[in-house]
C-alpha cells in the first residue's frame, strides 16, 4: 500500500513511492501493448486486474516497458496530497515520451480521474483519457474516441456496478495469494476522506459470484484470498443496489439477505483448503459475530485490520467516525476473549484539525492498550471536496504534525517488536509466498496473524506450501524460524 508510512518488516515505505506496474502472459493474437501502473490501496490493484481483463479482450497485451506501450494507464489514488503529486510527475514524464510517439494514448483511471477530470484533460492537457472507478466497461468505446482524435471521459458513478461477471486477470503477484472484491464504494462520510466522492455509494456483490471466483482461484492453485472492500463489515446483499436502499427492499429480499458474517461462513465452507483474510474493517460496522466466525473456522485467519484514526473522542467526533474510544476498546477486548490469538493493525491520522496535545496523548495511550501488531500512519493532509476541507481549518503546524507522527511511529515500532516477541518459542503454520529478499536460501511467508516469517529452505518445499515452522527469534517486523522436523 503506497503513500502511507507503514511499520512492517523493519522498514518504512515512503509516501512518494512510485506505483507498481504488472504484466501477464501474452495472447499471441493480441497486437497492442498496455502499460498499466497502479497506486494506492488494494482496491486499486484489484481494479487494475479488472481493467487488464477488459482490455485483454480488446487486443491488448500488458508490458513492463513503458516505451513500447500503445496505451498507458495510471490507476490513481486521491487519499493523500503526495500521492497526487507523484502521479502528476509521472504523467509529465509520459507527456514527454508521447512527443516522440504521438500515436500513444495516455489515460488516468480511478479516484484522481473522478476528482481532477477537467484539469487533466483541458487545463493541463496531460492525458487523452479519463475513466472513473465505475466506468471501466466503457473503456473500449472511450479508446475508439481517442483514436478519432477526441479526448474521452467517463467518470459517472454507479449505484449498481460491481464487475461481478468479469473474471479478473491476475497481474503479477506470487500465484499464491489473491484479492476478491466484495463491496465497492462507501457510505461512512468520514470528514477527512474523499472515497465516497470518488468511488460512490456502497454496494455489495452477489455472493454466488464471490464464491465462484474463490473456487476458480483454488482450482488455479491459489492458497489464500483476501475479501476486499472499502468497508467489508457492512457487506449486505439483498439482490443488488446500494446498501442505503435496503429499507425499501421486499420482505423476501430482507429474509434472504446475506450479511458479512454469513458471507464469511459461505466462503470458508466453499473453499476449506484456502486461507481467508478480509480488509478493510470499520469499527462501527464490525460485529462480534465476525469474530465468532473467525473462531469457528480454522481457515479464516486470526488477523483484522481495524482502523481507528485517533484515540481521542474529540477527534473521532470531528472525523465523524461514528464510534467512540470506549466502544473501540470494548470491541477489541471482546474480540480477544472470543479469539485469544487474534492480531490487530491500525490506520492512524496524526494532526487532524484542532488536534491538541491531549488528543495526541490519547492516541498514544490507546495504541499501548490495544498493542497493535503494526500500523499505517500518516500526517493529515486535507483533500479538496471533503467536509473537513470545506468546514474545518487544517491548523496544526507541519512541524507539530511531524513530531507527533514520529512519536506514533516510534511507539508502533516498540509495540511491533513486542508483538513479534510474543510469537517466539511457538509453532506456526506459515504459507510460503516467495523467496526472502535478503537471503535467496530462505523462504518468506506469513502466519495466521499476518506476521512475516523467514526460514531456511528444505528440499521438497515449494511456494504455496503451508509448513509448520518453529519461531526462535524476531526483529521488529519479522519472525525468524526453522521448519519443524
Amino acid at each position: 500500500m503506497n503513500f502511507k508510512t507503514i511499520i512492517v518488516q523493519e522498514k518504512y515505505i515512503d509516501e512518494t513511492k512510485q506505483g507498481e506496474a504488472f504484466a501477464i502472459a501474452e495472447r499471441p493474437e493480441n497486437s497492442k501493448k498496455l502499460f498499466l501502473e497502479s497506486y494506492g490501496c488494494q482496491m486499486n490493484f484489484s481494479d487494475s486486474e479488472i481493467v487488464a481483463s477488459i482490455l485483454n479482450e480488446q487486443g491488448y497485451n500488458t508490458t513492463l516497458k513503458v516505451e513500447e506501450a500503445d496505451l498507458i494507464l495510471l490507476n490513481t489514488c486521491s487519499i493523500r496530497e503526495k500521492a497526487e503529486q507523484t502521479v502528476r510527475m509521472r504523467l509529465s514524464q509520459f507527456k514527454n515520451l508521447k512527443k516522440g510517439k504521438p500515436s500513444m494514448t495516455v489515460g488516468v483511471l480511478g479516484c484522481m480521474a473522478e476528482r481532477l477530470k477537467t484539469k487533466f484533460l483541458e487545463e493541463e492537457q496531460l492525458v487523452d483519457l479519463v475513466v472513473g472507478p465505475d466506468a471501466y466497461r466503457d473503456l473500449p468505446n472511450l479508446l475508439k474516441e481517442t483514436e478519432d482524435g477526441r479526448d474521452a471521459i467517463n467518470v459517472i458513478l454507479s449505484k449498481e456496478e460491481t464487475y461481478a461477471d468479469i473474471n479478473p486477470v491476475r497481474l503479477g503477484g506470487n500465484g499464491v495469494t489473491a484479492y476478491v472484491t466484495i463491496t465497492r464504494g462507501c457510505d461512512n462520510m468520514c470528514t477527512f476522506c474523499v472515497v465516497p466522492f470518488t468511488r460512490g455509494r456502497e454496494r455489495s456483490r452477489d455472493p454466488h459470484s464471490i464464491i465462484e471466483e474463490c473456487k476458480d482461484l483454488l482450482n488455479n492453485g491459489y492458497k489464500e484470498i483476501t475479501l476486499l472492500g472499502q468497508n467489508v463489515d457492512s457487506y449486505l446483499w439483498y439482490g443488488g443496489g446500494p446498501k442505503k436502499d435496503f429499507a425499501k427492499a421486499s420482505e423476501m429480499q430482507k429474509a434472504t439477505a446475506v450479511n458479512f458474517t454469513q458471507l464469511l461462513d459461505l466462503v470458508a465452507k466453499a473453499v476449506p483448503e484456502m486461507r481467508i483474510r478480509f480488509s478493510t474493517s470499520n469499527p462501527q460496522d464490525m460485529s462480534l459475530d465476525v469474530f465468532r466466525m473467525i473462531a469457528k473456522h480454522d481457515n479464516i485467519c486470526k488477523y483484522v485490520h481495524l482502523p481507528v484514526q485517533s484515540g481521542s473522542n474529540n477527534m473521532l467526533l470531528a472525523m465523524n467516525r461514528q464510534h467512540t474510544r470506549e466502544e473501540y476498546l470494548d470491541l477489541i477486548k471482546k474480540a480477544k476473549e472470543i479469539v485469544p490469538d487474534i492480531a490487530f493493525s491500525q490506520d492512524m491520522i496524526i494532526g487532524f484539525c484542532n488536534e491538541t496535545e491531549e488528543d495526541h496523548q490519547d492516541t498514544l495511550s490507546l495504541m499501548k492498550e490495544v498493542e497493535y501488531d503494526y500500523g499505517y500512519m500518516f500526517a493529515y493532509s486535507e483533500r479538496p471536496g471533503t467536509p473537513a476541507h470545506k468546514k474545518m481549518d487544517d491548523n496544526i503546524p507541519a512541524d507539530v504534525k511531524q513530531r507527533r507522527l514520529a512519536e506514533v511511529i516510534a511507539l508502533q515500532g516498540e509495540l511491533s517488536r513486542k508483538r513479534m516477541q510474543s510469537y517466539v518459542g511457538r509453532m506456526h503454520q506459515i504459507l510460503i509466498e516467495g523467496i526472502s529478499k535478503k537471503n535467496k536460501n530462505q523462504w518468506k511467508g506469513r502466519n495466521s496473524q499476518n506476521a512475516v516469517c523467514v526460514f531456511d529452505m528444505l528440499e521438497g518445499q515449494k511456494i504455496g506450501d503451508i509448513v509448520d515452522v518453529f519461531v526462535y527469534d524476531n526483529t521488529q517486523g519479522t519472525l525468524l524460524g526453522r521448519t519443524a522436523e
